[in-house]
């Protein structure tokens, strides 16, 4: 396992220098999952929820997320994407699926980016939500693919 890359040889927390890594394509791919009654999922499925369309909605939120990640995570570099997708997929009867994928070229990953924009969307539908499901339960949120850079490709076994 390597070494914490945000604190220098003080143990002091810093931002990442990667002046010198080399711009490569990069992409990131993320996925979580929200839990709700099968009344709320029928409802917002229905689109016949008084706030109007929660997927879209949840969309454009988790991709203004992700193009504000450096805003919210103090030693994430700012970052030029080139693309950023959100979408949803229902799965059973309870639950939704949200995924997020995540482009740049540049000197650093956008995993930050991506796993920000899942969260938001979820969080998204939560708040939308929560006047007729308190017990919604978002979870199951982590990187599912990364590929760039020198570490290169990673994915979920």
């Amino acid at each position: 396992m390597s070494d914490l890359t945000h604190f220098n040889s003080k143990g002091e927390a810093h931002m990442v220098d990667v002046g010198n890594k080399s711009a490569s394509h990069r992409v990131a791919i993320t996925r979580g999952k929200i839990t709700m009654r099968p009344e709320t999922l029928q409802m917002i499925q229905q689109g016949d929820h008084k706030k109007g369309d929660v997927l879209g909605i949840a969309r454009i939120a988790g991709i203004m997320a992700a193009k504000k990640t450096a805003d919210l995570i103090p030693l994430c570099h700012p970052i030029m994407l080139s693309h950023v997708s959100v979408d949803f997929e229902i799965e059973q009867t309870d639950a939704i699926v949200c995924s997020a994928r995540v482009e740049t070229t540049g000197q650093t990953g956008v995993e930050m980016e991506a796993l920000t924009a899942v969260q938001i969307a979820l969080l998204t539908i939560y708040d939308m939500c929560k006047a007729v499901d308190r017990g919604m339960l978002i979870g199951e949120i982590g990187l599912e693919h990364k590929s760039g850079g020198k570490s290169g490709e990673w994915n979920r076994s």
